[in-house]
């Protein structure tokens, strides 16, 4: 499967319109429980998973081969998610001096809801502080790739990436004990 999804986002990349529907497609899935993972909420998900493949579908010519599809779509995946829960931060400041809803909001009430936005948050701030620590770690701790992989994915030498995710679970342990 790994093998023909590679070569399936190569044609894609290069405007095979028939291997870019069969990518996305295959990818809803594997996105889906990518987003989920920040996203608790169904609908917020969905609107992070809508955001992946359209940006798939939108920018695969800028998939190049050298790293891995699936760390480019790990990325996307994680990036789409991190922008929706950026907006509905913002949405729920501009919405906070309305009334209040008549029922709860199930994120403000679960507490695996509440540890997956603070690692939102955390990644938030690791990335306006250290924006070169936040792609290794999302590779390696939501995406399941080797080092050696990441190191390949992002051209550095492996002792680079081991330290960049060494350093990026310290701040973001860091960020997460504080609260």
């Amino acid at each position: 499967m790994n093998d023909e999804l590679e070569e399936l986002a190569v044609r894609a990349s290069h405007g095979d319109e028939p291997a870019l529907a069969e990518i996305l497609q295959l990818v809803r899935p594997q996105v889906q429980r990518r987003v989920a993972k920040f996203l608790p909420h169904r609908e917020d998900a969905e609107e992070a998973v809508q955001d992946t493949l359209m940006t798939v579908a939108t920018k695969i010519h800028t998939f190049k081969g050298s790293g891995t599809f699936a760390g480019w779509l790990t990325v996307v995946a994680t990036n789409c998610a991190r922008q929706t829960y950026r907006s509905l931060k913002r949405r729920s400041v501009e919405q906070s001096a309305e009334v209040l809803p008549e029922s709860v909001d199930p994120r403000t009430t679960s507490v695996i809801a509440g540890s997956r936005l603070d690692l939102l948050e955390a990644l938030e701030a690791l990335e306006s502080n250290h924006p070169q620590l936040v792609q290794p770690l999302v590779l390696r701790d939501l995406g399941a790739m080797t080092y050696a992989e990441i190191a390949a994915e992002l051209a550095v030498p492996l002792g680079t990436v081991k330290a960049r995710i060494h350093q990026a679970r310290k701040q973001v342990a860091e960020h997460l004990t504080v609260r």
